[in-house]
């Protein structure tokens, strides 16, 4: 774990995570997506935890609506920047933490948990575990509990088919042309039916499934280019069928929203 942190603060600290959800359309529809699914089971009163926080895209957004909001996050070059977010009116904690280890915190204590970040960097299966334990262990019964994840065809899409990288990337995946995951990656990736194969034991029920940003990763070239009301429009689209599973499998990251039993 010692060395994953090492890299993933190497990482982030070159890397602006502030304005990932503000560059260009094609970042702006996993925020759009992500949020709308929040609200759908967003109450007034809900305390919010965000573990993975990162600069605070999604934690500084819920504090400006008034929402009691927890954020935990592991790297300091992103706490710092979302500090200086921070607004006196916002009823807002920060934490510097790890998503394998929220002892920080009581049984029950959250109405919603976010986990939108985490998944991408945890390794091993008793790592990916821990963490879904830890959120969901934190969350109040009948609560709500967002994992998200980055899934391996995706990629495989992106970075071998349009950055042409085929050749180079031989020897990074297996016959069925899963990729190798390890921390040198930087980020971790997953099969659908893997990730809900590693949620079926656990006091929690499946409510959604969500390609929350759908092909506009590989197709960024021609969304990044629509017209105003042009992304509307493919907002709509993206909305209305980012749940279909024949869809889903090429979308960079899916969301999987459960409920605590």
């Amino acid at each position: 774990m010692e060395k994953v942190d090492k890299i993933l603060k190497t990482f982030y600290n070159q890397y602006e995570e502030e304005n990932r959800f503000k560059k260009s359309n094609h970042n702006k529809l996993e925020f759009i997506t992500t949020t709308k699914y929040i609200e759908k089971y967003l109450k007034k009163k809900d305390k919010i935890l965000e573990v993975g926080a990162g600069t605070g895209a999604y934690s500084l957004y819920y504090a400006k609506q008034g929402y009691d909001v927890t954020a935990v996050e592991l790297v300091e070059e992103n706490i710092t920047k979302l500090k200086q977010g921070i607004e006196e009116t916002m009823n807002i904690q920060v934490h510097q933490g790890n998503a394998v280890d929220l002892s920080m915190f009581e049984d029950e204590t959250f109405d919603i948990t976010l986990v939108l970040g985490p998944m991408y960097h945890l390794f091993t299966k008793e790592e990916q575990e821990k963490a879904i334990a830890e959120a969901i262990r934190v969350t109040k019964k009948e609560g709500l509990i967002y994992f998200a994840y980055i899934t391996n065809d995706a990629v495989v899409l992106k970075v071998l088919l349009l950055e042409h990288k085929l050749l180079e990337y031989r020897d990074k995946h297996d016959e069925k042309f899963r990729l190798v995951n390890s921390p040198e990656q930087i980020f971790n990736l997953f099969l659908i039916k893997d990730f809900e194969e590693m949620m079926k034991d656990t006091n929690t029920v499946c409510l959604h499934e969500v390609a929350t940003d759908g092909i506009a990763q590989a197709m960024q070239m021609y969304i990044d280019h629509l017209s105003e009301e042009e992304f509307e429009e493919w907002i709509k689209y993206h909305l209305a069928t980012c749940e279909r599973k024949d869809l889903m499998g090429y979308s960079t990251h899916v969301l999987h929203i459960c409920q605590k039993k």
